[in-house]
């Protein structure tokens, strides 16, 4: 039995898609244990060009089940659609996919109210991908949300989503802008339902009767360890623990059962939306960096800002309290010109040299 989690050491985008697609040839089970479809892995397999958003990336094998457990925020319709578009390219999807009962729910509502704080926020804002993912973590962390069970429980599904929509729709009407339609929202959310309520099981007893079998278990993480919410650059952070400890809480396994985890490294830095980037180049040189590297974001296709490798926070990273890794991989080395190869290993901060790494 082995149980190997991935995870990326910068701001995401380090290419953990190429190396869990690698990964997942020998694995029983591949997960994803946070995040929602705000992040995205481009896998080529078999000559084709795949998006994946929410779905693990062990779909392409066919001899792989496939989770998403309790600590990702799942939007149904979205999820729908993904499984729509893999079918259409001749993907098995619904006999080997599993989505946690405890997961909770994105709907409409929360894209709605992540953009009206965006907009909000003025100069001061996150550049987040508006696909509502804080505010869904917000309601999962007040109690109120919507977990994956109901999914399965179309009544009452339908009496949590009237009474939350109708709630968000009074937020809406104060801060004048659109509220939204119940039966409109309602006819989306129940068509996503009912396709995806026979996948819904209780996934930590699926991953455990997996441990017991000796099974082996590929956790797959979005984002990277800066966009953790309690280790990142915040509050320019995601809202999910991106690092080692999500493993445990978000797909529900013990510590002790994790043998291995592998850390993803580019070879340059990237990041999407705002916040601190030490070494990006706003010039020629990171243009070229984005052009030759075709960094834009999957889910979202905005440029990603790009710049020189750097060693000090990939360092700080894969200490054992942020990434904990026991080995860590270089994904993509291109663009292949060397003058778009440098390394930084240092910082000063209020006077004071850090030290060489």
């Amino acid at each position: 039995m082995a149980v190997t989690g991935l995870l990326g050491v910068q701001w995401g985008d380090e290419g953990k898609g190429k190396i869990i697609d690698y990964l997942s040839q020998g694995a029983d089970i591949v997960a994803r244990f946070q995040g929602g479809n705000n992040a995205g892995h481009t896998v080529e397999f078999d000559s084709k060009k795949f998006v994946l958003h929410l779905i693990p990336s062990g779909i392409l094998r066919d001899d792989s089940i496939c989770v998403i457990g309790n600590g990702v925020v799942v939007d149904p319709i979205g999820l729908a659609g993904e499984v729509r578009e893999l079918e259409a390219m001749g993907i098995s999807v619904r006999d080997r996919l599993r989505i946690s009962d405890r997961a909770h729910l994105v709907f409409q509502y929360h894209k709605e109210m992540d953009g009206l704080r965006e907009s909000a926020a003025g100069e001061r804002t996150i550049g987040t991908t508006r696909r509502g993912i804080g505010p869904t973590y917000a309601d999962k962390a007040n109690r109120i949300g919507i977990r994956g069970v109901n999914l399965a429980r179309p009544e009452r599904l339908r009496e949590k989503f009237t009474a939350q929509l109708e709630r968000y729709n009074t937020i809406f009407t104060n801060a004048g802008v659109d509220t939204l339609d119940l039966e409109t929202e309602w006819a989306r959310v129940a068509d996503a339902a009912e396709m995806l309520g026979p996948m819904v099981c209780d996934t930590v007893l699926l991953l455990h009767k997996a441990l017991e079998q000796e099974q082996d278990i590929l956790l797959e993480g979005a984002q990277g360890s800066w966009l953790d919410i309690d280790f990142g650059t915040y509050p320019y952070v995601t809202s999910s623990n991106t690092t080692i400890g999500g493993i445990c809480t978000g797909a529900g396994l013990p510590p002790q059962s994790v043998g291995e985890v592998l850390g993803v490294v580019k070879a340059y830095a990237t990041r999407v939306g705002e916040g601190p980037f030490p070494t990006e180049l706003d010039d020629a040189a990171g243009d070229e960096l984005r052009r030759a590297g075709n960094e834009f974001g999957a889910t979202t296709g905005r440029p990603r800002r790009c710049g020189w490798l750097d060693a000090v926070s990939a360092r700080y990273a894969i200490m054992r309290y942020l990434v904990g890794c026991h080995q860590a991989g270089r994904s993509r080395s291109s663009p292949r010109d060397q003058d778009l190869h440098r390394l930084h290993t240092r910082r000063r901060a209020r006077g004071r040299r850090s030290g060489r790494h």
